[in-house]
C-alpha cells in the first residue's frame, strides 16, 4: 500500500478538552442522580433515619454538578471568544452556505449512509463540521432549559441568591409538575445528542484515520499533507 503523508495541526485547546470531559462527566452523574431523585428506591434498615443520609449524599452530588456545570457553561461562553478559531461562536452558526452543504453531505453519507458519487470527498472540517457545530448549539440551549428548570425546582430549598434568581421558572411554566416534565425530557434531547456525537466521532475516526477520537485528549489531530498545507 502507497504511505500516506500525515502531518499533526493542533486544534482543540487545552482549556476545550478540560471543558468537554468536566461536561461528559457532569452529565453523566447528573442523570444518574437525576433518576435516583426522581424515584428514590426503599431501602430497608433497622437503623434511624438520621444514621443513614445517603439521599442527602445523592441530592448534594446532583447539586454540586450542576453548579460546576454551570461554571463550565460560563468559561466555555469566554472561551468562544478567547480561543482559537476551531472553539470561535461562529462555529455554532453553520446557516451560511458552505455550512448548510456540508450539513446536508453529513446527514446523507455520515448518517444515512448513502453512497457518495464522488468517493473522497470529505466531510470533515478542520475542527467542526456544521452538524457538529449545530448539535453543540442545541446542546447549549438544552443546557439552559435544564439549569433554568433545575435551579426553579430547587430555588424553595435554597438558601442563597442563586438559585433564587430562578424560583420563577415553575410558575411560568405552569407548576413544578411541568417544570419537572420538561427538565426530564430535556435530558433524554441531550443523551440523543450525545450519542449521535460519539457515532460521528467513531465514523470519522474510521474513515478518515485522523485521530478524531485522541484529538480530544492530546489536542491534535491528523491530515495528509495537501490538507494540512491549505490550512
Amino acid at each position: 500500500m502507497k504511505t500516506q503523508d500525515y502531518k499533526r495541526l493542533y486544534i482543540w485547546e487545552g482549556p476545550v478538552r478540560i471543558f468537554h470531559w468536566i461536561n461528559a462527566l457532569c452529565i453523566l452523574t447528573l442523570t444518574i442522580t437525576g433518576f435516583l431523585i426522581a424515584d428514590p428506591p426503599a431501602i430497608m434498615s433497622g437503623d434511624e433515619a438520621s444514621h443513614r443520609y445517603w439521599f442527602g449524599i445523592v441530592r448534594f452530588i446532583h447539586f454540586t454538578a450542576a453548579y460546576l456545570f454551570v461554571a463550565v457553561m460560563i468559561l466555555r461562553i469566554y472561551w468562544a471568544f478567547a480561543g482559537n478559531r476551531y472553539a470561535h461562536w461562529r462555529n455554532f452558526l453553520p446557516f451560511n452556505k458552505k455550512g448548510l452543504q456540508n450539513m446536508l453531505h453529513v446527514l446523507k453519507h455520515d448518517i444515512l449512509l448513502i453512497p457518495e458519487r464522488k468517493p473522497g470527498l470529505s466531510s470533515v472540517n478542520i475542527g467542526h463540521n456544521a452538524v457538529a457545530g449545530l448539535a453543540y448549539l442545541l446542546m447549549f440551549l438544552l443546557a439552559l432549559v435544564m439549569v433554568f428548570t433545575g435551579f426553579g425546582l430547587f430555588s424553595n430549598n435554597a438558601s442563597w441568591w442563586f438559585p433564587k434568581m430562578f424560583a420563577w421558572v415553575p410558575a411560568a411554566l405552569g407548576g413544578d409538575f411541568m417544570a419537572r416534565t420538561i427538565h426530564h425530557l430535556s435530558m433524554w434531547l441531550i443523551w440523543f445528542i450525545v450519542f449521535v456525537h460519539v457515532y460521528l466521532v467513531l465514523f470519522h475516526d474510521w474513515m478518515e484515520s485522523n485521530g478524531e477520537v485522541s484529538s480530544m485528549i492530546s489536542g491534535f489531530k491528523f491530515f495528509k499533507k495537501e490538507r494540512f498545507k491549505e490550512e
